[in-house]
């Protein structure tokens, strides 16, 4: 996929996000966040979906943990892999801290992710990451509850075919609520100051 078409998509996703971000970089909070903050303005944590070992979970499971959403696909040639190998970065940047946190991997290509696919894919990169799938209708609606986008190209005629999508990345805190968004501009160092903020703050801080 051509990095700049995950970019025109990103860029209208983040687009529909203006209003929400502006709110978020305007808070006066205590805590001194480095990524957009979005506290009050996002859903809490909450879908149905099947992990990479062909269980059926919900946004309820990871209660306790300091959740970060990406939607990606296996497939994807550029954007998705360097994601998860910074964030595999930072966890380790973040010590002993890292284990109170997940990766949620959402795949926007569940005809290819199955559990198998990926969990090879997501334990690849980090051991806190959980690859998740299900029904295209489950994926639409969570992909439209946080705002993000995702479309699929033409297929190239031999059964291959690329998704186009989002690239943002969705933080929660241990109650389930929405409190940081990470773009690509941000650098690995805003997240991990973050993280360690969050992580280190107690349930429903």
């Amino acid at each position: 996929m051509k990095l700049c078409r995950i970019r025109r998509v990103a860029l209208l996703s983040l687009l529909a996000l203006a209003a929400l971000l502006q709110a978020g970089c305007h808070r006066e909070d205590a805590i001194p966040w480095l990524l957009t903050d979005v506290t009050g303005h996002m859903p809490d944590l909450d879908f149905r979906l099947v992990d990479d070992h062909g269980k059926a979970v919900t946004g309820q499971d990871y209660r306790g943990k300091v959740v970060l959403l990406y939607f990606g696909y296996t497939h994807c040639p550029d954007v998705c892999p360097l994601t998860l190998a910074q964030l595999h970065v930072v966890m380790q940047r973040l010590g002993p801290l890292a284990d109170g946190a997940r990766i949620l991997f959402v795949s926007v290509d569940p005809a290819r992710d199955t559990p198998e696919v990926m969990h090879a894919y997501v334990n690849a990169f980090d051991p806190r990451a959980v690859g998740l799938s299900g029904a295209p209708r489950d994926i639409e609606e969570l992909s439209k509850r946080y705002r993000s986008a995702f479309t699929r190209e033409p297929d190239q005629g031999n059964g291959q075919y690329e998704v186009s999508h989002s690239s943002a990345i969705y933080i929660f805190d241990r109650d389930g609520k929405a409190r940081l968004l990470s773009t690509p501009d941000r650098s690995q160092d805003d997240l991990v100051h973050d993280l360690h903020l969050l992580l280190s703050l107690g349930a429903s801080a």
